[in-house]
């Protein structure tokens, strides 16, 4: 599942201060290359016991990643069911507290960069 309109399309923002605003939420920073990030936050569904990842993918437009000023724009946000052995299957239904907890996490985030 792709979000729309989470106003984090497009925002930009330093590697230290992405790093540290997402981790106050609760995202972590799992996959990375010298121009891309993915920011990755975990929700356990009580019911079906079932893990949902949501996923902001990011690219470097100024520097490279090991260097904590380098500039990211965040390209996408979805949100996806864990698969066995690892992987993401974002084309299943998702609960929607799950869609709902998602969502005020992502909120949170865009507050922390707009600030």
């Amino acid at each position: 599942m792709i979000f729309e309109n989470t106003g984090l399309d497009g925002l930009k923002s330093d590697l230290a201060y992405l790093d540290e605003s997402a981790e106050k939420v609760g995202f972590v920073r799992w996959q990375w290359e010298y121009y891309r990030a993915t920011y990755d936050y975990k929700i356990e569904d009580e019911q079906t016991k079932s893990e949902y990842f949501v996923r902001i993918n990011t690219r470097a437009i100024d520097g490279k990643l090991e260097k904590p000023d380098t500039v990211l724009s965040v390209e996408a946000v979805y949100l996806g069911k864990a698969t066995f052995p690892h992987g993401l299957d974002y084309d299943s239904t998702v609960p929607q507290p799950v869609v709902k907890l998602a969502a005020q996490k992502l909120q949170q985030l865009k507050e922390l960069l707009e600030a």
